[in-house]
């Protein structure tokens, strides 16, 4: 009955909802899915969604999180792989590797972590192609 009208939901409609895992809620495991999720609650595992992830106040991942955007107020420990931007607010803490888009942090964030930025380096690698002198053909 549930499944059924799942199935006939688009895909983009599938991707606007919002997954929570709430304060008290305990996962071991990797979760995957194609809307956003809010995190308020402990997971141990791998987080993977191509939406935004936001790691609440009380919200702790250790693993893996890969997605678009990510959001973080509370504490995450492992890697991080953002292809856009990473958010740290004033009392996030992370610890591990970090391979992102953008970076902002806000005062007061701890961040402890070795950080890869790709945008950078595809701004940086552009300007080294544009840079080099165009060679002339000969007839």
């Amino acid at each position: 009955m549930f499944a059924q009208e799942k199935k006939n939901r688009p895909t983009s409609e599938l991707s606007k909802e919002q997954n929570k895992i709430s304060q008290g809620t305990k996962i071991k495991g990797d979760i995957e899915g194609m809307g956003s999720f809010r995190i308020d609650g402990h997971v141990e595992g791998t987080v993977k969604t191509p939406g935004k992830v936001v790691i609440g106040k009380e919200g702790v991942i250790t693993g893996e999180l890969e997605c678009e955007n990510a959001d973080v107020e509370g504490a995450f420990t492992g890697n991080l792989k953002i292809s856009g931007t990473l958010s740290l607010r004033s009392t996030a803490v992370i610890d591990g590797e970090a391979v992102v888009g953008k970076l902002a942090v806000e005062p007061g964030a701890t961040f402890n972590a070795t950080c890869t930025m790709r945008g950078a380096m595809k701004a940086i690698n552009n300007e080294r192609g544009e840079r080099r002198p165009k060679e002339e053909k000969s007839a």
